[in-house]
């Protein structure tokens, strides 16, 4: 490995970190007993839990610490772990929840449950909030890849999710928490039961969990309006026009020029700011022991969830209001017709998602040439099926009747055809009036709900086999090898008003495909030397995958890892390991979706284009003087009036990557119960599978070479005879097809400490921490592109923070404890960008750039140990009360959604076991 002069000046950097948060325990123990167990991130069977890879264990009483209802709560609170999906996203979320290992994305963060892969999505990622808190005895976090061992998407990592086994007893939790401010309430109830013999195990459970919503107006922050107006919307009401050539809005009666920051809408008030949802989970795990040496297991599970997103109501933007329309004053006609529909009580996003999982399989051992060899065979299935209501759409072809011609007959108001018979039905819309002005009948006509739904099977066989081959001088030459089919399928059907084009919200076509795959792994586990002066332990482990795709081929990956004490106190670790995801579903077959994106068009006279590009426009018919649309003659990007269009693409290739690690675990025997671990940790990806930016492909079109022009051009449409005669040839559509486009390369330290100090008279006090340092985030959005180096700073949704780390400690006396968090996250730089009359808000506005200020959460919970087998728990997470840090460049709410909510929140939880 090529160790620059600065990983000595981050691992110093690392060390003198001190900050804080989520209970996170070090995974290098020493084993309780010899028997061979298998751990994350490898399949050969051993008694020594300590691999060459670095793997973070949360036990269930680190779960319980936090106070939490989620196991996506739990995850994203590690300092591993960039920003991910969660209840704070209401704009662009859709109730589900999941991990981005480094920052990678949830789609290379591989999520295992007991060791095999759980139910995805379309887009090929986990939702975390398919698996009830209520099952989890642990989780380890394996912070490196691993697709020798596991396959696709073990990229930047894996989280294997062990669930409760070999259950005896009964065991109910009742928890019930709310913010300060008296929102957000949540409550989890669940119940575990289970019986254990010598021949068999059983385990029932069932849980429900409800989360309440918290408003966006109920906070300042994120409330909206001055003085920089976050949340507010052009589209207002009454409604706003276009006339002579100037947009203008009629108040009280009188033609008055149009203002946004005046006449505009706020629509934050209207918004979640923290999403509901509702779980209600059932699972059940066994065993069975047929003979002295073959056991049966299986396990089950039933997920539902309901969850909602709200955004304020419908703007219509770019209608025409007829001339003979009976609402419209002037008798002409009027283009650039914008309205809210605040009548139609705001767009409501409502899933329904049940997950089915099952698992059943053989295992066992046997014994041959006085060595003995453990197998198992097994057979997974899982299946999600989602379907949404989405309340306050309009339909667009009505809603065109409705601004047409309209009249008084029969003493009510109705539409009219071009010959001048009434619609059937029909209600005219009077767009330029202000609340209230639009009728219920008017309603009742143009709206709709829409209908969707989506499913997923994911199944699978495997068989695995693991032992050792010979006896070495310094141990066993141990092995492990398998072999795994797998299918996937699914399909996603959207309503038929959004697939036909016909609503106002994004059109989407059609999704569906299926692949599948074999795959054959071989690992290997060489002792080379032991019990040596300098070299108490030297091993290596080797392994090896290939698979063979249905759709695009095949791959093969390797890995290499080493281990070695020259101490007993000391072990130095590294891993290398080449990996790679596979296309999702989404990625190969997704139908065409409609997207309006901001751009600036090259050609545009406003954008004063130079001679070679001038030249390029002309030759694709483009006359001087081209206006782009909404522009007002002004350069710079603009939102499309047109959709443009997202494609899927079935020639994709899979993504490749690199990772590397090297550390040291010290476990000091002068200091009992110390466990302390440093890495270093690399991460290339390339032919990353990406959707090109708007931006590249204008680039590529009219300044890259000539292939990059012939195929990037090929991608616009241009529109002859659009708008008036200024605006010819403007761009009405682009395919935005996904592609083999992106490269990434991080890197970064990881640092954690496990403290078990001796038992005094006044107690047991225990300290973990786990910290995350990163030194590089850079990336290319094309192979062409720059270097886009992205530590420690901030885009929209998008945080990179330089530090991330999480400090527990814990002291328990008798049956009373306290635990003590701190969950820290350093500062970051965003651009500032705030128009001129705020701009001074900015830290440093002369070079248009804000400090996000470095933020610490403190937690702390009270537990009670009762005489009747109970314990009680009082917590209260923020307990100072932290406002999150604003942003100028987030798009919603003036803060990213990876950051608490503002306000304390206190819940109690009670535990009973039977």
């Amino acid at each position: 490995m090529n160790f620059q002069s600065n990983k000595l000046r981050d691992a110093v950097v690392v060390a003198l970190i001190a900050g804080a948060a989520t209970s996170v325990t070090a995974q290098a123990q020493e084993a309780t007993n010899l028997d061979r167990i298998s751990v994350t991130g490898s399949r050969i069977k051993s008694t020594d839990i300590e691999t060459s890879q670095p793997v973070l264990s949360l036990t269930r009483a680190d779960i319980e610490k936090q106070g939490v209802t989620s196991v996506a709560d739990i995850l994203q609170r590690i300092a591993a772990n960039g920003a991910a999906l969660n209840r704070t996203f209401n704009n662009g979320g859709d109730g589900s929840s999941g991990i981005s290992l480094r920052n990678l994305g949830s789609a290379r963060t591989l999520v295992l449950v007991n060791g095999r892969r759980w139910t995805t999505g379309l887009d090929g990622s986990v939702d975390l909030n398919t698996i009830p808190t209520a099952m989890v005895e642990r989780i380890d976090v394996l912070k490196d890849g691993a697709s020798t061992i596991y396959g696709s998407d073990a990229i930047a990592g894996v989280v294997n999710i062990i669930t409760k086994q070999n259950f005896d007893g009964a065991e109910a939790n009742v928890y019930k928490g709310q913010y300060s401010a008296g929102d957000g309430e949540r409550e989890a109830y669940d119940f575990t039961i289970g019986t254990t013999t010598d021949r068999s195990s059983l385990t029932l459970g069932a849980s429900y969990v409800k989360e309440g919503t918290v408003m966006a107006g109920d906070r300042k922050i994120s409330a909206g309006g001055p003085p920089f107006f976050s949340g507010q919307s052009g589209t207002g009401i009454p409604g706003s026009y276009v006339r002579n050539g100037s947009r203008y809005v009629i108040i009280n009666g009188v033609e008055t020029p149009f203002v946004s920051n005046v006449h505009g809408y706020n629509t934050a008030p209207d918004n979640y700011l923290l999403t509901p949802q509702e779980r209600t989970s059932l699972f059940a795990t066994g065993s069975y022991n047929i003979t002295d040496n073959v056991t049966f297991r299986t396990e089950a599970m039933y997920n539902e969830r309901k969850s909602e997103q709200l955004l304020a109501a419908m703007p219509v933007t770019g209608m025409v209001l007829d001339a003979n329309s009976m609402y419209n004053p002037y008798g002409q006609r009027l283009t650039g017709v914008n309205r809210r529909f605040n009548e139609t009580g705001g767009r409501s996003y409502n899933q329904n998602v049940k997950n089915w999982h099952f698992y059943g399989g053989f295992e066992g051992f046997f014994e041959f040439a006085d060595r003995t060899f453990d197998w198992d065979v097994g057979y997974r299935y899982d299946k999600t099926d989602e379907n949404d209501l989405t309340y306050g759409f309009l339909n667009l072809s009505r809603l065109d009747e409705a601004y047409g011609p309209s009249a008084i007959r029969d003493g009510r108001p109705v539409c009219l055809d071009s010959t001048g018979s009434i619609i059937a039905g029909c209600a005219p819309i009077n767009p330029l009036g202000g609340v209230g002005s639009i009728s219920q009948e008017a309603l009742d006509y143009t709206t709709f709900t829409a209908h969707d739904s989506s499913s997923l099977v994911s199944k699978g066989y495997y068989a695995n086999i693991s032992g050792e081959i010979v006896q070495l001088p310094a141990g066993s030459l141990a092995f492990a090898a398998g072999y795994e089919h797998r299918a996937e399928s699914g399909q996603f059907d959207p309503d038929a008003f959004i697939a036909a084009g016909l609503s106002t919200g994004n059109g989407a076509s059609p999704t569906k495909g299926r692949y599948d795959l074999d795959e054959f792994f071989l690992e290997l586990s060489i002792p080379v030397l032991a019990d040596l002066p300098g070299a108490k332990l030297l091993d290596f482990s080797v392994a090896t995958r290939y698979s063979k795709y249905s759709n695009f081929g095949n791959t093969t990956n390797n890995k290499f890892g080493f281990r070695w004490k020259p101490i007993d106190d000391l072990m130095v670790r590294g891993n290398y390991s080449e990996g790679f995801r596979a296309p999702s579903i989404n990625d190969l077959y997704r139908g065409n979706t409609d997207s309006f994106e901001t751009y600036a068009d090259p050609c545009a006279q406003a954008n004063a284009p130079s001679g070679a590009v001038l030249a390029k426009c002309v030759s694709q018919g483009v006359p001087a003087g081209l206006v782009q649309p909404n522009s007002d003659g002004d350069p710079g990007a603009l939102q499309t009036v047109e959709p443009f269009t997202w494609q899927s693409n079935p020639n994709l290739k899979p993504e490749t990557s690199t990772s590397k690690t090297l550390g040291l675990v010290w476990s000091p025997s002068f200091v009992t119960g110390l466990n302390v671990t440093l890495d270093w940790w690399q991460i290339k990806i390339e032919d990353a599978i990406t959707r090109p930016a708007i931006g590249d492909i204008m680039d590529a079109c009219y300044g890259g070479s000539a292939q990059q022009q012939a195929a990037y051009c090929g991608l616009i449409t241009r529109d002859p005879t659009y708008g008036t005669d200024a605006e010819h040839y403007t761009i009405t559509n682009v395919n935005m097809p996904m592609m083999n486009l992106a490269s990434y390369k991080v890197e970064g330290w990881d640092l954690g400490l496990a403290y078990r100090l001796p038992e005094t008279s006044f107690g047991q006090f225990t300290v973990s921490w786990d910290s995350t340092y990163l030194s590089k985030w850079e990336t290319k959005s094309t192979p062409d592109a720059l270097v886009d180096g992205r530590q420690g700073t901030y885009l929209n949704q998008d945080p990179y923070w330089r530090i991330r780390s999480n400090l527990y400690v814990d002291w328990s006396f008798g049956d009373f404890g306290v635990n003590w968090g701190l969950r820290y996250k350093s500062g970051m730089t965003e651009a500032c960008l705030l128009g001129p009359a705020t701009r001074s808000y900015c830290s440093d506005p002369d070079n248009r750039e804000n400090h996000i200020g470095a933020t610490t959460y403190h937690d702390v919970q009270v537990r009670y140990n009762t005489p009747w087998k109970g314990t009680i728990m009082l917590g209260l997470n923020n307990a100072f009360n932290k406002e999150p840090p604003t942003s100028y460049a987030v798009a919603y709410n003036m803060f990213d959604p990876q950051y608490d909510l503002p306000g304390r929140y206190m819940y109690m939880q009670y535990k009973q076991k039977f």
